[in-house]
């Protein structure tokens, strides 16, 4: 299970997120509307030219999206309802590649009612590059429109 990490920060939809675990998704941080997490890019994310698959990044900023738009404890109100992407754009800026730690930091921009609109932005560092605790040169931009839902 995923759901708690170095930092301590959790989100109880990773309890039950086979995907992220997969990936080695670490959270490092959680507050409303804004989520950071990490992974380590492996072999077998990788595409045929030896970088990080376009599926890989994508899946990545999905998560941080997921996390920055449902709280960590809801409420008994918030209890009924989940929010998911209604929409979502991703630009790939620079490529990853094996052994990289990437880093997605996610942010509401908006909210309306039941909409809401994120960004996330990918970053990624090779071990030891980052003495300044930056999260390295950023990678892909991913721009989420969210819908709350009720939970089925």
């Amino acid at each position: 299970m995923v759901e708690t990490t170095l930092s301590g920060a959790s989100h109880h939809i990773l309890a039950n997120d086979p995907a992220s675990e997969w990936m080695g998704i670490e959270v490092l941080k959680i507050d409303d509307g804004h989520a950071t997490i990490r992974m380590t890019l492996r072999q077998e994310m990788l595409n045929g030219f030896g970088m990080a698959h376009g599926g890989m990044i994508f899946a990545f900023g999905d998560t941080a999206f997921a996390l920055a738009c449902n709280p960590a404890n809801p409420t008994p109100d918030e209890s009924s309802t989940i929010t998911v992407a209604s929409g979502v754009d991703i630009n790939f800026i620079k490529p990853a590649f094996r052994g990289q730690a990437i880093t997605a930091v996610a942010n509401r921009r908006a909210s309306a009612g039941r909409s809401g609109l994120y960004d996330i932005q990918i970053y990624a560092a090779s071990p030891g590059t980052t003495p300044d605790g930056t999260p390295g040169e950023l990678i892909a931009e991913f721009r989420g429109r969210s819908r709350t839902i009720s939970k089925k």
